[in-house]
């Protein structure tokens, strides 16, 4: 049986220019903070101790196992995720509180905003994301492949109102030290699924991202940041077809 109130954990690697922001968001909310670190270098580990998070080291395999790796040290009801690039806004914190007191569901979508070079997006199929981020702790498990790693509750879910702030790239170069890895890891979960990807597929699918992007969700109406995310959409697209062929045809002609 788990402690009443709520339990904050993330998952970190080298995050010192983001964590301080994102724990001071939630700390007047929970009652503890997990950090699962991936073995920082940077001082991420550090700041955590100054919120005076419980910290634990633990190799990355993938997303979904470490997430996992620091639900399972929630000692709370309720477990609330974030990662290290986002913010409670607090009015969601207000609300969290309230809804962890009354609510009757198992887990909760909050509605996730998105910054891009340091301006909220509003358009370009990312203005708002409802995610499942808070649950009781002992009715959720995380699921999916090597990256795009989703929350699984069992029993009801429910929507919140207010919003929290994602703020994953300050700079044209975060952005793609983040798109190798997140490509590769894409890759390597079609690959370990079988999947195979061919030539008139990525004709097809890397022009259409643009499409869906920069027209049918309006990017245009982002202006020059809405053009940027649509071209490195469309480009991580195929930068991740690429790679899964890439791994197919070392084994094929060896």
């Amino acid at each position: 049986m788990k402690e009443p109130g709520i339990s904050l954990f993330v998952i970190t690697k080298n995050e010192a220019h983001n964590i301080a922001a994102c724990l001071d968001s939630a700390r007047a909310l929970v009652q503890e903070i997990i950090i699962v670190d991936s073995y920082s270098t940077d001082g991420t580990v550090r700041i955590c101790e100054k919120f005076g998070a419980r910290i634990y080291q633990h190799p990355f395999e993938n997303f979904t196992q470490q997430k996992n790796t620091a639900l399972s040290q929630v000692t709370r009801e309720w477990a609330l995720s974030l990662d290290a690039d986002e913010t409670l806004t607090p009015e969601l914190a207000s609300e969290i509180y309230q809804i962890t007191l009354t609510g009757k569901a198992n887990g909760y979508r909050l509605p996730r905003v998105n910054e891009f070079l340091g301006k909220r997006m509003k358009h370009s199929g990312i203005k708002k994301e409802y995610i499942v981020r808070l649950v009781r702790t002992e009715k959720a498990k995380f699921v999916g492949g090597k990256v795009h790693e989703k929350l699984e509750v069992q029993g009801r879910t429910r929507r919140l109102k207010n919003v929290f702030v994602h703020h994953p790239y300050d700079n044209i170069e975060d952005y793609f030290a983040k798109f190798n890895k997140y490509t590769t890891l894409a890759a390597q979960t079609m690959f370990d699924s079988g999947k195979r990807v061919g030539l008139l597929r990525v004709l097809l699918t890397v022009p259409f991202e643009f499409m869906r992007r920069y027209v049918l969700k309006l990017g245009f109406l982002d202006g020059i940041r809405g053009l940027i995310w649509a071209s490195f959409s469309c480009f991580y697209v195929f930068v991740k077809y690429m790679k899964l062929w890439f791994l197919w045809d070392q084994i094929e002609t060896k």
